[in-house]
């Protein structure tokens, strides 16, 4: 093989291949964060809503990745440079209305971070035993270490944590799922009991979760600018490979809890950790230990994806001008929102995913999900 071949290739894989799993692997690896691994989130906009919680999260990937998909275009199309501008060109030529989205950022990221810091600190503090501060700090250092140094370090990061949770999603998940054996049983008797009256509200919980899981975006133009003059529409690919990875686990992860709902919703902390709680009735010592490591990577993959979008936020404001170091610049503002984040984290969890989440969910509807998948199919077709 010539020198040219082997440039185009790593690790035995084209790169252009690698760049589109990569950027795959990003999206998965932000939705796949605190309130995913806990289980939180699924109990809390897919499990409650029975048979038709399948259809809910199947549309909700749909929605986000097609999103993303014309997001990324747009950005690369015309060659943006920031989501301001992103959002501009989206409005225009109503240009003022991008404050709208800076708005559900700056509130998402804040609550983001809260639940991924906070979250794996605790489950450091559960598994190892180690201090809850201590554990703060630790946590806090990794993911300001990921978000300093750029777009690829993070691209980098986010595929490696996200093929390790998406293995250890597929062994928990079907294992639990194999256990309970009731699945056939549970939908049959979700059908009978409901018919399809939950289904206007499975489409709207889609419309939410997908909404609030647009906090991503940022980080996704950042990472997706490796496609920018790429004609093999790269965008479409990665967000396809993205859709099959962000569905599969998430659905694995709501049947496992329709099969078990029954267990963890006994107890109010049941309700606040199902998957763990779930996991603990199953009395398997080595999928707890599996578990403790995918919960970590799901926290950390988050924290550092919605840190490093609002680095890239700010890190060429006039505010940091000052500071002419990129890396210096871009750890004063990672650990500003780290800070800030952990004094919202003390109202817990279940309040951020249930309140925060889903009031910036029905912002996001209006402001992104809708306007990406309307204007800006059609902004991304015209030939101008």
């Amino acid at each position: 093989m010539d020198i040219q071949a082997e440039n185009k290739r790593e690790f035995g894989i084209p790169k252009s291949a690698m760049a589109i799993f990569s950027v795959a692997s990003v999206l998965f690896s932000a939705h796949a964060g605190g309130g995913f691994a806990t289980g939180n989130q699924e109990n809390t906009y897919f499990v409650s809503l029975g048979w038709s919680g399948i259809i809910s999260l199947v549309l909700a990937m749909f929605l986000l990745t097609m999103t993303m998909r014309e997001a990324m275009i747009m950005y690369n199309k015309f060659n943006l440079k920031s989501h301001k501008e992103l959002f501009e060109k989206l409005y225009h030529p109503f240009d003022k209305l991008e404050i709208l989205f800076e708005v559900f950022f700056d509130i998402m990221v804040v609550m983001a971070v809260a639940a991924a810091v906070s979250g794996a600190a605790s489950a450091l503090q559960q598994y190892l035993g180690w201090n809850y501060y201590v554990n703060i700090v630790i946590v806090g250092a990794v993911i300001l270490c990921l978000t300093i140094f750029g777009a690829g370090v993070v691209r980098k990061a986010s595929t490696y944590m996200g093929i390790a949770i998406m293995f250890c999603v597929l062994v928990i998940y079907i294992v639990g799922i194999s256990k309970a054996g009731n699945f056939g049983d549970v939908m049959s008797a979700s059908f009978a009991r409901q018919g399809f009256s939950q289904v206007p509200h499975a489409i709207g919980n889609a419309f939410t979760y997908a909404g609030f899981q647009c906090v991503t975006l940022p980080t996704m133009l950042a990472c997706g600018a490796i496609f920018s003059g790429n004609r093999n529409h790269a965008e479409a690919k990665s967000m396809t490979v993205s859709f099959i990875m962000n569905t599969i686990a998430l659905g694995l992860a709501v049947i496992m809890l329709m099969c078990w709902q029954s267990t963890y919703s006994s107890s109010e902390a049941g309700m606040v950790l199902p998957t763990l709680t779930t996991l603990k009735s199953m009395h398997m010592g080595w999928m707890m230990a599996v578990y403790g490591i995918t919960l970590i990577l799901c926290l950390t993959s988050t924290g550092v994806t919605t840190t490093f979008a609002f680095v890239s936020r700010f890190e060429n404001s006039r505010i940091f001008s000052k500071v002419e170091n990129p890396v210096k610049r871009r750890m004063a503002i990672a650990a500003f929102i780290i800070i800030l984040s952990m004094t919202i984290s003390l109202v817990g969890l279940t309040n951020i995913i249930k309140y925060g989440y889903g009031y910036c969910g029905y912002l996001a509807i209006a402001i992104v999900v809708i306007p990406f998948l309307t204007v800006g199919v059609y902004k991304n077709r015209r030939k101008a």
